[in-house]
């Protein structure tokens, strides 16, 4: 099987997360940012991660393939349901942690970005979506503050993790977007749950671009 993504898409980390946790080969191809050709042709609008099956269909939705690929070995890792607190947490979050990963996403060294007509085409979508960039980096001290606000309330939720289920392919891409924002101060449990994660999903962090 092939996942088609794009290397920053916090989505694509679900799709890729599920194949490391299941220890199940696959492949990728990235995408280069503003290709709509490829995407239209296999599912008909422009989206990622795309699920290139081995009988040659695809599939789109981030969760829909981490469930189709769950189901073809035990143990079922999303049989149980989100954790309502960490859930809640994210959805509260992901204003501000957005507004900081998403300039540094732009600078960032991407398969999808290898072209400057790629760079630019993904620079005017964020734009669009997001308003002034350069703004958003220079305002990066207030949301910092309120993100590490959001951070300490985290801790508590993430000390008593171990299993993984369904709440980490929300809550693990949110964070590992976070990790290219330099600056910010995660707390142990917080960073605990993100080597783990990383380690055993196979989904590398972004420490080493943080800016």
């Amino acid at each position: 099987m092939k996942l088609h993504i794009y290397e920053h898409c916090p989505f694509c980390v679900r799709a890729r997360m599920i194949f490391g946790l299941k220890n199940i080969p696959y492949a990728t191809a990235v995408i280069p940012e503003g290709n709509s050709e490829i995407p239209l042709r296999m599912v008909g609008r422009k989206v990622v991660p795309i699920l290139e099956k081995d009988d040659g269909t695809f599939m789109a939705e981030s969760m829909d393939i981490v469930k189709f690929v769950d189901a073809l070995s035990a143990p079922r890792l999303t049989d149980a349901g989100i954790d309502p607190a960490v859930k809640q947490w994210c959805d509260e979050a992901t204003k501000t942690l957005f507004l900081l990963a998403i300039p540094r996403f732009t600078q960032g060294e991407f398969a999808e970005l290898a072209t400057e007509e790629a760079r630019e085409a993904y620079i005017a979508r964020e734009r669009k979506a997001f308003g002034d960039l350069d703004a958003l980096m220079a305002d990066t001290p207030a949301l910092l503050s309120d993100m590490h606000a959001r951070l300490e309330t985290l801790e508590p939720l993430l000390a008593g993790r171990t299993a993984v289920d369904t709440t980490d392919f929300i809550l693990f891409p949110l964070l590992r977007s976070l990790t290219i924002v330099s600056g910010v101060k995660f707390g142990p449990a917080t960073l605990r749950y993100l080597n783990k994660l990383e380690k055993e999903a196979g989904v590398d962090l972004l420490f080493n671009q943080a800016r």
